[in-house]
């Protein structure tokens, strides 16, 4: 799939009786096409990646975090969803087996919660409770408990993120069975991320915080991250 089908898809819903006015206006960030790779440096397979569990990679910058999730069910295609700006974008769908691999940003759209070696207060969760989770299957930020469908674009279902999380663009080559990360999708922010975390990425990072990613990007289990996540 080339950039063009891939835009293609994205505004696929007017295909099937949107109406062209209410199209999408915002259009995919393409940035370098990575290919992700497992823990061992080989190429991800579609296949390896567990049901209903946290992975991790970097995309599209060194220090931006993204989740990676098989939902083990097909996802929804073609959703309309609504930045805080009210810029409206479609939402494609997951890739793979039943379209049921998705990514999204890891950095919250409230307060810029995001997973670090130490601790992570946002992560998928398969199950409502034990507290402030209201909802099963969401990625749920414990910082202020904002919740996000990942079936549906990472469409916001409580809290109070202002937007959906911003979609990482995902390619699925069927012939290999591997997956690349080709752009974004959503209200992107990185600006205010780097603003934010400054001190704590140039630690971190040093000058590389801000440098694209190419080549390849490492996917790992949240569980083997971060040291501590937060159960809320």
């Amino acid at each position: 799939m080339d950039r063009r089908d891939f835009i293609g898809a994205c505004a696929a819903g007017v295909a099937v009786g949107i109406n062209p006015a209410q199209a999408a206006t915002l259009r995919p960030r393409f940035y370098q096409r990575v290919r992700l790779l497992d823990a061992t440096n080989r190429p991800l397979r579609a296949a390896s990646l567990a049901a209903n569990r946290n992975y991790i990679f970097h995309y599209p910058f060194a220090a931006t975090p993204c989740f990676l999730l098989n939902l083990g069910k097909p996802t929804q295609q073609a959703v309309t969803l609504k930045t805080e700006s009210g810029t409206d974008y479609d939402w494609p769908g997951g890739v793979g087996p039943q379209n049921a691999i998705v990514g999204y940003s890891a950095i919250c759209a409230h307060q810029l919660s995001y997973p670090t070696r130490q601790i992570s207060f946002i992560s998928y969760r398969t199950a409502a409770g034990p507290s402030k989770i209201t909802h099963t299957n969401v990625i749920h930020c414990c910082s202020e408990h904002s919740e996000y469908d990942p079936a549906t674009g990472a469409r916001v279902l409580g809290g109070p993120a202002p937007q959906p999380l911003s979609a990482i663009l995902l390619e699925h080559d069927k012939a290999g069975d591997q997956i690349y990360a080709v752009g974004t999708l959503g209200a992107e922010m990185y600006d205010a991320f780097f603003k934010k975390y400054e001190f704590k990425l140039a630690l971190e990072y040093g000058e590389r915080a801000r440098q694209p990613v190419a080549g390849t990007a490492i996917v790992t289990e949240l569980n083997n991250y971060c040291r501590q996540q937060v159960q809320c």
